[in-house]
């Protein structure tokens, strides 16, 4: 699958109330407000660790497989490691963020929003990195996180009354650590900020060779934690748009809000999308050449 990750990782190469309003146009930061409805304010048991997982991407559009990465991260959090999850988050691109079949980002926050809101109890959109009319590196998205959670929020609350620092770790697919992997593709400082710093959740893919890949990145082994796939999936937005354009069937490979959107907006007809989420009804399609991260 083509995720946030396969092109967030040659993406992010270039440089090392409670919700945000539903129709903030992209690029509308004074009206920006974190999301934290779906957070949770106090851990269940205070001797673990609160971890808090961010997926950034394209989400062009969002599928199912996207959403089953963060349950398949959670269940190994909760039996394979000292974490207890306390949120997910995914962050979908900036529209500065330029590749081929890439949606107005408001499209990508509204879709996103619709599949987790219909779909699950503790996922979340954050449109801070969408809304931004200069691309963002990895690096910057998961600091803001940071920020968001234990500068601005101060942790999280333990039923003793304490509060704890929250683990901010990325989650992405087994090609992103293909790319960390490849010499040249991500600079030395970026690779230290993000695995050294935060650490990454990886979803093992079909045909990806993981110990090859992790063979490299032996300084941050510690902070890479590889999920092995159960049940193979491997949807992609890319072959989603392309099934789109061909008018076949993408019926219970993404939510079926999400496909109702995106024919009530008319979008990747064309491997495009309307350039508002205003031009409703409209039928425009503006040729995009915009790229994604890789949720993609």
């Amino acid at each position: 699958m083509e995720t946030p990750e396969k092109q967030l990782a040659a993406s992010r190469t270039e440089t090392s109330t409670d919700r945000a309003m539903p129709n903030a146009p992209a690029g509308d930061l004074i009206n920006y407000t974190f999301p934290k409805a779906r957070l949770r304010q106090c851990m269940s048991d205070a001797s673990r660790t609160p971890l808090l997982l961010v997926a950034c991407g394209s989400f062009s559009p969002i599928t199912y497989l996207h959403l089953r990465m963060f349950e398949m991260a959670a269940d190994y959090a909760k039996y394979n490691s000292e974490f207890e999850v306390i949120g997910g988050y995914l962050s979908p691109v900036s529209d500065a963020y330029r590749k081929a079949g890439l949606a107005n980002a408001e499209h990508r926050i509204a879709m996103a929003r619709i599949a987790t809101e219909q779909s699950s109890k503790w996922l979340d959109v954050d449109p801070w990195e969408a809304i931004q009319k200069e691309y963002q590196p990895t690096a910057v998205v998961l600091d803001h996180f940071e920020h968001e959670i234990n500068e601005v929020q101060r942790g999280i609350a333990t039923r003793d009354g304490e509060r704890k620092a929250v683990r901010i770790v990325l989650l992405a697919g087994a090609d992103l650590i293909q790319t960390m992997s490849t010499p040249g593709v991500w600079s030395q400082k970026d690779l230290d900020h993000i695995l050294g710093k935060y650490g990454v959740f990886i979803v093992e893919r079909t045909g990806t060779d993981i110990d090859d890949a992790l063979a490299t990145l032996t300084p941050w082994r510690h902070n890479i934690w590889v999920i092995q796939q159960l049940i193979q999936n491997d949807v992609s937005s890319t072959k989603i748009r392309l099934f789109l354009k061909r008018e076949m069937s993408v019926r219970y490979l993404v939510p079926a809000p999400v496909i109702n959107y995106i024919e009530e907006h008319g979008l990747y007809e064309d491997d495009g999308a309307s350039s508002s989420i205003h031009e409703k009804g409209k039928d425009v399609q503006a040729k995009r050449t915009t790229g994604t991260p890789t949720s993609s």
